[in-house]
């Protein structure tokens, strides 16, 4: 097989616009992937549930760490599944789709995964010091019940803590998502390099904003709904948005049309 020159790589897709409402049909045919292939989704499930658990366990009387770490999540929660994603693309392509192929995708033989790993990792591990230092230093006291939180925090007349802690993880946020919603399916699908796939992540997120909107809204709500279940939520929750994210990719990275710019 020849191998593809950086013209053939710009070549050989492009990025698609999509229906503001299709998120819904992601979510959709990700519980399709998960009714299908249950095992490879509640293992990773499980995990992170189990996961999440200790979390609240070692930091149960620091809720200002606990705050961090669980929003801290969100941003490496893309690498987290990139065992799901093979399967979906295995149901895809007709083939065998269980615990053996996402458990595949894990071997350390792909460094463009292990690097944008690294990447959401110290983006998550800087969320979760910021986090820490903005409440501990600005709050009007200690912090270290989700009861404190909501009383020294989120309610205070005193001082906007609440307010800069939102503001501050948005600005993070924002441009993690966007550069992170279809990059590790690209890295996993194609043979980019992690600079074409970021630059393709933010591209479809900007021709597709409502749509984007309304995906990391969905990504949001049904995380926080499977925390407030005392995790057990996310067992479930996990692989959905797991195998929901493998189509986003599909439906917003797509082949190019021939003789056509990508």
């Amino acid at each position: 097989m020849v191998p593809l020159t950086p013209s053939d790589h710009a070549r050989s897709f492009r990025i698609a616009r999509v229906a503001p409402l299709q998120p819904l049909v992601w979510l959709m045919k990700g519980w399709r992937d998960l009714v299908h292939n249950p095992l490879p989704g509640l293992a990773h499930g499980g995990a992170a549930a189990a996961f999440g658990a200790l979390l609240v366990v070692w930091a149960h009387d620091r809720f200002w760490l606990l705050a961090g770490a669980f929003s801290g999540f969100l941003l490496v929660a893309p690498l987290v599944a990139t065992g799901l994603y093979a399967v979906s693309r295995a149901r895809e392509q007709l083939q065998a789709a269980g615990l053996a192929v996402a458990l595949g995708a894990w071997r350390p033989r792909d460094s463009r995964l292990v690097r944008f790993g690294l990447l959401l990792a110290l983006a998550g591990t800087g969320w979760v010091l910021t986090s820490a230092s903005l409440i501990t230093a600005f709050a009007g006291a200690p912090v270290n019940s989700p009861g404190d939180f909501l009383r020294v925090v989120v309610l205070s007349d005193s001082s906007h803590v609440f307010e800069a802690w939102v503001v501050l993880g948005s600005v993070l946020a924002a441009p993690m998502f966007a550069s992170s919603v279809v990059a590790i399916p690209m890295l996993l699908d194609r043979p980019h390099g992690v600079l074409t796939a970021v630059a393709t992540s933010v591209g479809a997120a900007l021709l597709n904003p409502l749509a984007m909107a309304l995906w990391a809204t969905l990504i949001l709500g049904l995380t926080l709904l499977g925390m407030a279940t005392l995790m057990l939520g996310l067992v479930v929750v996990v692989p959905w948005l797991a195998h929901a994210s493998w189509h986003a990719y599909r439906d917003l990275v797509v082949p190019a049309e021939p003789g056509g710019a990508a």
